[in-house]
């Protein structure tokens, strides 16, 4: 077996990254199960939901909203259109090029993200937070940051 360019894993790089990626699928199973039981949105919902949100006029396009979640166009693209069916998002081509489809937030998926926020938070604090020493929580948001800021900068996504 030939070896990576940068060499295998430390023991500490391993452990850190198994831990990540245990991490990871975890709570995306827990927050995916906690939004399905009292909500009657996906994760995945809750994510596009969440970055039409906060944008200011609460829309963006496929191309963009597909960037800042992290998803294939052709993803966001079949997800929006579910959940437009769903009345939560409305999709229309731009004004500005037609060409361009845009996902715009309804007051329906106001209120569905409103709804499910209090839970959402509830859990990842339960999950998340109470389980870390309120030291380290500056500390780890740096650190995160940091390794977001070299995958971005590095992964093969447009930047935002």
């Amino acid at each position: 077996m030939t070896s990576p360019p940068g060499g295998w894993l430390d023991a500490d790089e391993q452990r850190a990254w198994l831990a990540f990626m245990r991490l990871n699928l975890r709570m995306t199973y827990e927050m995916n199960r906690q939004l399905q039981a009292e909500t009657a949105l996906s994760l995945s919902d809750y994510h596009v939901l969440t970055a039409l949100a906060g944008e200011p006029a609460g829309t963006l396009s496929v191309t963009s909203l597909a960037t800042v979640i992290g998803w294939e166009r052709s993803r966001a693209s079949h997800h929006t259109k579910r959940m437009g069916t769903r009345g939560l998002v409305a999709m229309r081509p731009a004004a500005r090029d037609r060409r361009v489809t845009e996902v715009s937030l309804t007051d329906d998926g106001r209120e569905a993200l409103a709804a499910a926020a209090p839970g959402h938070v509830e859990l990842v604090r339960s999950l998340f937070f109470d389980g870390l020493p309120p030291e380290l929580v500056a500390q780890l948001a740096g650190a995160l940051e940091t390794v977001y800021g070299n995958v971005v900068g590095r992964g093969t996504l447009p930047q935002v």
